[in-house]
């Protein structure tokens, strides 16, 4: 070859490198130009082909049960917006949309005047609708999918789980305390225009770097819905303003049902007053009256200032202290403590407070929970009050007690009585068992907490001893035994202050009972509480009938055998009760009702399936070799045939259910 070929060639090629050189540095000059120096600009014109950005509700993670019920969770419904300055025809569009939502036209053509790019026309339509107004296809009217929460079991526990809003965002009970928990990730409705200036809708999904959380509780559903059951039956015989009941594990702290009365539907809360959300069993304090006689036999056997034996007088009714006379509903002359406790001498209480000291018993109840929070998962709990020594005068000092001068709320006075029950500890409460993942990997668990031991076991066992006396013929909630089953307890009636005269009202009281079962080994504390009860105010006829028809009933669901011997001797009074009545005394209601325990305490009997869920009814009649027939869902309502039917006449049993509320 040439030379000047070679140098040809050696030119053309130094060409054609320099070529694709000078054009990769200026690609990658624009691109620096464009992702680096105009990044900014080039952004905000991108963003001019969008009309707008509305966020929408985030989705909530579901509440279950212990047992895995849902309690409350969301749900997908349609929503319809409008772009308004797309609608040509604004009259033409308010008619037909007001015909097809059943909404006012005015306030839709309000709505399209607007001089807004995006408006909400109406928000959570039925399926139905959602359908329709997406075959609508009109100019400037779109539908979206959104989730709202909805609550299954509508009054069951809503005081506890609370509710959230049109936004999805909790605003009472646990839907507010575990908000951040429960949120998933935002979602953006994001409007823009194609290349012919068509408007269109996309729903993104932003990521927040992690999904939403759930919450399994320790509520057990079928026990809270016995609670509520329970609750509203007593609060309407005796005409009530209200009521609380609360179910709790003694061991563990874990609370099983907290049932309040006047109910409310968290899927309908703006129907009610605000005061009706709100959770009372720990946002409302109250005195304690008599059931803090407890607290102070523990106190004293603890300090050994008495023994269950020690006796003293009761003045017959009519007690001068501090200037004041405090009588008893009974005349008594000399009582043991145990007698004093089981017939509830405020005179006798007092008495032995003066043994015990003013301060010292000040502090057995502030380790017992008094005066502080319960450190509870739950918002809006208050600590109550007790007044401190150096401020107290002589009658202050002597009616606290027997439960006067002080407050506190109902979880305080149910933990406080679970520390008698369960040994002397005093347990943290708590409601939320687990929060998981959508995967179900847990995030976080509360486990069972011993805040302070109280008082020694030994203790204990004495003060369990003498309260089991109180629920006995002689004490004063017989109406709060369990068949079956030894209870132990206290009532009480405590006078409400009056607002206006700043004096106790002689017509407005809270009764009380709170106790726990059984007592060989506490499964169950349960505290009832009836509020202004009309006519009959005392805490063992109006409050022990709620603690036994929870306590006999949670007992039955969780499986807790009665003792067969206690069985026997109930069934042997009530047929000598029977046999010592005259035909003709004019007690044939008496008779009939006392044949009616007698035949349901005896074995052999189907039982009664009413309350129970469809799981708990197939495993109880499977267990007993029946046939079981189940319809519709729920709780069980009836059942054929009828409980008491002798099992060798029954081979099968048909159960309706319905839901509860």
């Amino acid at each position: 070859m040439k030379v000047k070929e070679k140098k040809w060639i050696r030119f053309r090629i130094y060409a054609v490198t320099t070529f694709f050189l000078l054009g990769f540095g200026a690609i990658l000059a624009r691109a620096y130009q464009l992702q680096v120096i105009e990044r900014d600009y080039l952004r905000g014109t991108a963003e001019n082909g969008i009309i707008g950005t509305t966020k929408l509700p985030p989705e909530r993670g579901t509440i279950y049960d212990r047992e895995g019920n849902e309690l409350a969770l969301s749900v997908q419904v349609g929503s319809v917006f409008a772009h308004p300055k797309q609608i040509k025809e604004k009259k033409k569009t308010a008619r037909q949309l007001s015909r097809i939502l059943g909404e006012k036209k005015t306030r839709i053509l309000k709505l399209l005047r607007r001089d807004r790019s995006f408006v909400w026309i109406k928000r959570r339509i039925s399926p139905i609708l959602t359908q329709q107004m997406s075959d609508l296809k009109m100019d400037g009217i779109g539908v979206t999918t959104e989730t709202r929460r909805y609550y299954p079991c509508r009054e069951i526990a809503a005081h506890l789980i609370g509710f959230s809003g049109a936004d999805n965002q909790g605003l009472e009970g646990l839907e507010k305390r575990y908000d951040d928990s429960l949120k998933g990730p935002q979602h953006r409705l994001i409007r823009m225009r194609d290349a012919l200036g068509r408007s269109f809708s996309i729903n993104r999904t932003d990521r927040s770097g992690r999904g939403m959380h759930h919450l399994i509780l320790t509520i057990d559903k079928e026990i809270q819905y016995k609670a509520q059951q329970a609750l509203k039956i007593a609060v309407k015989k005796t005409r009530a303003r209200g009521g609380h009941c609360i179910v709790v594990n003694p061991e563990t702290g874990e609370i099983l049902a907290m049932a309040v009365v006047p109910e409310f539907n968290p899927n309908a809360f703006s129907k009610y007053r605000p005061d009706q959300w709100r959770n009372r069993i720990v946002t409302d304090c109250f005195e304690p009256g008599s059931t803090l006689k407890a607290f102070l036999l523990a106190a004293s056997l603890e300090e050994s200032v008495v023994t269950p034996l020690s006796q003293f007088h009761c003045e017959e009714g009519a007690y001068k202290v501090g200037g004041r006379v405090v009588h008893d509903t009974h005349k008594y002359g000399k009582l043991s403590v145990s007698d004093i406790i089981v017939h509830s001498s405020n005179i006798g209480a007092i008495k032995i407070g003066q043994k015990l000291g003013y301060a010292k018993f000040s502090d057995y109840l502030k380790n017992f929970g008094f005066s502080s929070k319960t450190g509870v998962d739950l918002l809006g709990e208050r600590k109550g009050f007790i007044r401190e020594a150096e401020k107290a005068r002589t009658i202050d000092r002597a009616t606290l007690f027997f439960g006067q001068g002080m407050t506190a709320t109902s979880l305080q006075l149910t933990m406080a009585m679970a520390a008698i029950a369960n040994g002397g500890k005093l347990m943290r409460p708590y409601v939320v068992k687990k929060i998981v993942d959508e995967s179900g990997g847990v995030v976080k668990e509360t486990c069972p907490k011993v805040v302070r031991r109280v008082i020694s076991t030994r203790t204990a066992k004495r003060v369990v001893e003498v309260l089991e006396g109180v629920v006995g013929s002689e004490g004063t909630a017989p109406k709060a035994a369990i068949r079956g089953f030894r209870v132990a307890g206290k009532t009480g009636t405590s006078q409400k202050v009056d607002p206006k005269t700043k004096r106790y009202s002689n017509s407005k009281y809270v009764a009380i009972f709170v106790g726990f079962v059984p007592v060989e080994r506490p499964k169950l504390v349960i505290l009832a509480l009836i509020d202004e009860p009309k006519g009959v105010a005392y805490g063992g006829l109006v409050a022990g009938p709620v603690f036994r028809d929870v306590g006999s009933w949670s007992l039955n669901h969780l499986k807790v055998n009665p003792q067969p011997d206690l069985l026997a001797v109930a069934e042997a009074k009530a047929k000598a009760l029977v046999s010592d009545t005259p035909k003709d005394s004019g007690n044939s209601a008496k008779s009939e009702e006392v044949n009616k325990i007698a035949g349901e305490l005896r074995l052999g009997l189907l039982p009664d399936f009413r309350g129970m869920g469809m799981r708990e009814v197939l495993k109880r009649g499977r267990a007993l070799g029946l046939k079981v027939s189940l319809k519709g869902s729920g709780l069980a309502v009836k059942q054929k045939p009828e409980a008491g039917s002798p099992l060798n006449a029954v081979n099968s049993v048909s159960v309706s259910f319905n839901p509860p509320g």
